[in-house]
């Protein structure tokens, strides 16, 4: 396991070289720059700005600097636009926000994903089912954006129990967790339920059953353990994309999280801003699939690295 994990550590390397590269190759062949706007700066200006930052050099040489300013001191640069603010201080104020409802926004759609489709499976064809299903439709079908407005006009416009916006204490999490995890957890559940039918009708099951093993026993230590491996494949890139889809929960619900000054960064030009959520955005996609292939491990003995 040990040395299955260093080799995906060193295959992670030259992925995450890749992608500085062409995420710093797009950027710099986009139209415009981090300094031009509606009111053109004259051109010694603009000289100088280039000069500052590096901008004047080639091509190779920015990377060359930015990747070695990475290694060494895990430097991202100064931010282009708020001149007294690096890109670490940016990505440490706003990151904490997006992991903590990132992370509650996972569990709930953990916990009730896979609870919702045991329980369908369970009581297959019953009403519980045909309820769980049908749940789990109508939340897979309202992504965060079309969530997150519903969720302020109701709980907060029409009957002002929860606060609609900020950062300040417990009450603000639940709209932005509910937001964020409501697909995510429509698509748990599906997958449980289909797999748990799936293990259900399986040999060991029905020997289980034979022996008179209580339901409840057979349900947790036989069958939940195997159904969950199709759910763990897919819990990896989901909590990713939590991360990624605070962008939306950012803005509507103003918690002041990452995607907040990532949306900023692309309106403004902010390209070091940009690269920074970029990496950081690459670096977790790495780690989660990581970790995933190695729960796969532990959960299905049989899965040799």
């Amino acid at each position: 396991m040990l040395t299955y994990i260093l080799k995906r550590i060193a295959i992670a390397i030259p992925t995450l070289l890749v992608l500085i590269v062409v995420s710093y190759v797009l950027m710099y062949m986009a139209p415009g720059g981090p300094f031009t706007s509606e009111r053109e700066l004259p051109p010694q200006v603009l000289a100088n700005l280039n000069a500052k930052y590096g901008l004047d050099q080639p091509l190779w040489r920015q990377i060359a600097t930015y990747v070695w300013n990475i290694v060494t001191d895990f430097d991202f640069g100064p931010s282009f636009v708020y001149k007294d603010r690096s890109v670490n201080e940016i990505i440490a104020q706003g990151f904490p926000i997006t992991l903590t409802y990132g992370v509650l926004s996972f569990l709930l759609a953990v916990i009730v994903g896979v609870s919702l489709g045991v329980a369908a499976a369970v009581r297959h064809n019953s009403a519980l089912d045909y309820a769980a299903v049908g749940v789990s439709i109508g939340a897979q079908v309202l992504p965060n954006f079309v969530m997150a407005p519903i969720l302020v006009l109701v709980f907060t416009l029409w009957l002002g129990w929860l606060p609609g916006g900020g950062w300040q204490g417990p009450e603000y999490w639940i709209l932005p967790v509910i937001a964020l995890s409501t697909s995510f957890m429509a698509s748990i559940a599906r997958i449980t339920r289909s797999s748990m039918l799936e293990v259900l009708t399986q040999n060991h099951i029905r020997t289980a059953r034979a022996k008179g093993l209580p339901e409840r026993r057979i349900i947790l230590r036989h069958a939940l353990k195997p159904a969950m491996l199709p759910v763990i494949s897919y819990l990896g890139p989901a909590f990713v994309g939590m991360i990624t889809g605070s962008v939306v929960v950012d803005i509507y619900f103003s918690t002041g999280g990452i995607g907040k000054a990532f949306v900023d960064s692309a309106l403004n030009r902010d390209y070091a801003v940009m690269m920074g959520v970029t990496i950081l955005m690459g670096t977790l996609t790495i780690l989660f699939n990581l970790i995933v292939d190695i729960l796969y491990g532990w959960i299905d003995p049989k899965i040799r690295f």
